[in-house]
């Protein structure tokens, strides 16, 4: 079965000032359609790079990113991107933020409305969904953002930490409710996190990213079972893993 993304050999080079920055260096992967993949790092590790380069943002140096076997070339609607800070535009509501891209791909009002209201109440904003962004916390941002996302039918959502500026209980409480969203739409995810047991609580795989030059450091393989709940994240099975993926972001040689 074909991977749904492909990194192949992707380099990355920046000019700072007058200097040669190498930010990616030959990185390959390949993830599998569905799968929910983490990457964790180093800071200046290249996995918001790397991100960027799969959402069409950045142009590779050298290699190519495949998505459905096709090379990246520039944004596209089969990719949903969703950053940290939530990029929300201010003067509309939930509703109508969520209903923007439907609307730019010309979508008729009651399908938009109709699409929209099904993934507000997907992320548990239906009581918001005629607020405006500054009557919600940093968390009711980041569930619009998610569901807009959602909205435009994306295959693959690609996540650079949603969550990191978030308090500790309310990233727990989004990560638990993205789990269960994608339990039931079933996108293929890359997510990047600094946090390593937020990588292992969401993932089938998580990759470990080396830094200067960033590359593929090391792939380690989450045998828990989904639902992912409380009792998985204090068990001895869930400890050793993230133990693992641990000593290889912050032990490197």
């Amino acid at each position: 079965m074909q991977p749904k993304i492909v990194f192949s050999n992707v380099t990355r080079r920046f000019d700072l000032a007058g200097n040669e920055f190498v930010a990616l260096d030959r990185f390959s992967l390949d993830v599998a359609d569905g799968e929910f993949v983490t990457v964790v790092g180093p800071s200046g590790c290249g996995k918001s790079t790397a991100l960027n380069i799969a959402a069409g943002l950045l142009a590779p140096s050298e290699g190519e990113v495949l998505i459905d076997g096709k090379g990246v070339d520039g944004p596209g609607p089969e990719r949903g991107m969703i950053f940290q800070q939530y990029a929300l535009f201010p003067w509309l509501t939930v509703r109508q933020n969520v209903e923007f891209g439907l609307r730019i791909k010309g979508e008729p009002a009651a399908r938009r409305r109709e699409t929209a209201e099904h993934f507000i109440d997907l992320v548990g904003l239906g009581h918001f969904a005629d607020a405006l962004p500054k009557m919600l916390s940093g968390g009711m941002k980041q569930r619009c953002a998610i569901a807009r996302a959602y909205a435009v039918n994306p295959s693959v959502l690609l996540m650079d930490e949603p969550f990191g500026a978030l308090d500790a209980l309310t990233r727990v409480q989004l990560q638990d409710q993205l789990l269960e969203t994608w339990s039931r739409e079933r996108r293929t995810v890359m997510f990047i996190t600094h946090d390593v047991d937020e990588a292992v609580y969401l993932a089938n795989r998580v990759v470990v990213m080396a830094a200067r030059p960033g590359r593929l450091q090391e792939i380690i393989e989450v045998n828990l079972p989904y639902p992912r709940t409380e009792q998985i994240r204090l068990s001895p099975e869930f400890t050793a893993i993230r133990n693992r993926v641990w000593h290889a972001v912050y032990h490197q040689h």
